[in-house]
Order: structure tokens, then sequence, then C-alpha cells
């Protein structure tokens, strides 16, 4: 065992039952999280360098208008606009996230909380708001992603069906089962030239698909070609994370959409985990001792069945980045050389965030920001995709 592993045991074993801040008992050996290692940390090898993957999609367009709906941090925003598209107005009802795209970008037309609810169910206010800036046959494109916890099997992998917080209910969800509709009341009111329906892969088996077969069958009959719902995973986009999303997209235009070009580069997790000190959003969680003990034995790509975390292998992309409770804590994978959990930066880098877009809130709810948005990279992509077949 070499020194360094033998000082750490030495400093946690001592903290251990004491229940003492991990955090002050690392700064008085001289310490912090990140001088802590795995007993087999960096055995794998990669390069490990941090590449600005939104910058490889950045195009200059022709200012094609977009309005996004349900627009959370702005993960499918941030893709359009580094694909130049022409950012117009915005719809979101938490007001956190209402506050981080405030906070990254002034300019956009942000409506939600505390000035406009931002709600989609909403119809005459949204229809409203929305008037005052476009007229119907609208040449530009919609985007949005319905709120997926209804549709999502990984947050209820947890719960029995006879739990009462078995949430995979689709569209039974008094409220959010039905904002695929209202979305698609508002496409099929403002007629957009093009729109992007983004879920979770869940979406297209509940109720044997016959609620997302209904919404495509009123878009078909309103004029539009809609393509077959399909599912992108991120890793085969150059993002580092292994990540399922299913789209729909339409238009009421010529043209067939051609799914963005698999690329047959990985891009693993451990290229994006370097030069983040100093960023923000890059504080680590408190740890308790004995979980760092635990975390400390785990092989790379291994579980700590107690709490439930993933240790990282560096060498490929990451597990999907995920949200945490609405309103529990968010909580992250652990790290792949550090046995700690990950910061929200770090997910961020993993999202394909830039490094200069600042998550407001808790640092819970930036997780969960982070943690339910489009990296923005694969949305970029999916721009391109639309701008080539459409416009």
């Amino acid at each position: 065992m070499n020194t360094h592993l033998k000082k750490q045991i030495e400093i946690l074993e001592k903290y251990e039952l004491s229940g003492d801040s991990l955090t002050e008992a690392l700064a008085d050996e001289g310490w912090s999280y990140n001088d802590l290692i795995y007993e087999n940390s960096n055995t794998r090898n990669y390069t490990p360098t941090h590449e600005a993957i939104l910058d490889r999609f950045k195009l200059v367009g022709n200012s094609e208008q977009v309005v996004s709906f349900f627009t959370g941090c702005g993960g499918m925003d941030l893709g359009f606009e580094a694909a130049g598209y022409e950012h117009l107005a915005a719809f979101e009802f938490n007001e956190l996230c209402c506050k981080t795209l405030r906070r990254n970008r002034p300019e956009w037309n942000i409506f939600g909380p505390p000035t406009h609810s931002g709600d989609v169910s909403r119809f005459e206010e949204i229809a409203d708001s929305l008037s005052q800036m476009i007229r119907p046959s609208f040449e530009g494109i919609f985007i949005g992603g319905p709120p997926c916890q209804p549709f999502s099997i990984a947050s209820n992998q947890r719960f029995s069906k006879s739990d009462d917080n078995f949430k995979r209910v689709g569209f039974s969800h008094q409220k959010n089962g039905n904002l695929l509709f209202d979305y698609v009341r508002l496409i099929l009111e403002f007629r957009p030239k093009a729109f992007v329906i983004e879920n979770v892969p869940g979406l297209r088996d509940i109720d044997n698909g016959e609620q997302l077969a209904d919404a495509i069958k009123q878009l078909n009959s309103a004029g539009y070609n809609v393509t077959e719902p399909f599912v992108l995973n991120a890793a085969h986009y150059e993002i580092p994370q292994q990540r399922l999303r299913l789209f729909v997209v339409g238009t009421r235009g010529n043209g067939v959409f051609r799914k963005p070009t698999t690329s047959l580069k990985r891009v693993s997790v451990g290229n994006v985990l370097t030069n983040i000190d100093g960023l923000s959003n890059n504080e680590t969680r408190e740890h308790r001792a004995e979980s760092i003990l635990r975390y400390m034995r785990l092989n790379y790509g291994q579980r700590d069945q107690l709490g439930r975390v993933d240790r990282l292998d560096p060498t490929l992309p990451s597990k999907t980045v995920i949200a945490g409770g609405t309103n529990g804590g968010g909580r992250s994978h652990l790290h792949p050389e550090i046995p700690r959990t990950l910061s929200v930066r770090e997910c961020a880098r993993i999202q394909t965030f830039p490094d200069d877009y600042i998550f407001v809130g808790p640092s819970a709810r930036q997780f969960t920001q982070v943690g339910n948005a489009v990296p923005p990279a694969l949305a970029a992509q999916i721009a391109h995709s639309i701008r080539e077949s459409f416009f």
C-alpha cells in the first residue's frame, strides 16, 4: 500500500465514527476531496483532455426562428442557438429554471415566473403571449419536451407498481400526462414550419403507444408530415454519455427528415473531467468518512449497493446523468478517479453545457436542472438536420 493511500485510510478511519465534518477534517490535514484516491486509481489508459464539445457543432445559420416550450435550464435551446437559429421565446414554469435562463441569456424572451406562469397547460395565456410575436403559419420551429417523469422507467425502478410512489402512470397523470396534447394544440394553433417533440423512450410505450399515436394522428390530419418516433443514444453522437432520448419531428412543408449521422467516435467521460478547478457550480458534496471508505474499494464500473451510486469508467461514455427527485436531493455518479460523487459542473460537462453556463439555486436543484436537460451538443445536431431537411 502506498503512503498516500495509507494516510488517507488513517484520516477516514479517524473520522468514521466521529460524525464530524469530513471537509473540515481533510482541510486540517491540508487535503481536499480531490486528494482522495481509489485503491486502484489511474490504472486505465485514456487521454484526459477537455474539448468544448458543443463548439464542434456550431454553425452560422440563416436565423430561422425557434420557440421553446418546457425549456428547463435550456439544453435544447443552447443546441439550436449553436446551430445558428434565432431564439425568439422560451416558456418555462419552474422559477429556478427561469432564473438560470435569465442569468445566462438576459437577451432571450423568457416567459415564466415571476412575471408569467410559463405553464403550457394554460393555453389561452400562452397563445396570447405568443400571438404578440408570431402569427399562424409561423415560418420558424417549435421545440419542446413535455415533462417526462410520468413516462420514465429509471425514476420508478425503486418502487413497486402498487406503491403510492409509483409514477409511471403515463397519460393518466392528472397534469403532466396531458402536456403533450397541450403542446400539440399550440402547434396546431400557430402552425410552425417544423416542430420537435422530445422525451424519454418510455413515451413511446405507454398505453401500447396509443396516446403518442393519437398525437401524431392529430398532426398528420392538420397537414404535417411527421416522422416515426425514433430514439437516439447520445453516445453515438460524440456525447460522453449513454443517454437515450426519443424524438418526433414534423414539418408542414416539403422535405423528409434525415436523422443526424452517427459517429464512430466515442468520447469517454475521462476526456471531460479535467481542468475544472475554479469553475462555477463545482462544489463537492459533503460525504461521510464511512461512505468514502466504501467507495474507495470499488473497481471501475462497480456499484456501491448501499448508496446506489456507480463508479464511472474513464475510458467509456458516462452512464446517464440523472436528475434526482423533484423534492429530494440531487445525486450523481462517482468520479472515475476520485472516490466522491460528481459535482454539478462535472455533470454539466458530461451533458455538454458550456463552462460559463451558470446554474442557479440550491445544489440539489442544480443537479435536477442539468439531469433533466437534453445535451446541447445533441440538440445542435438535431437542429442541423432540421435545417438541411426542411429549410
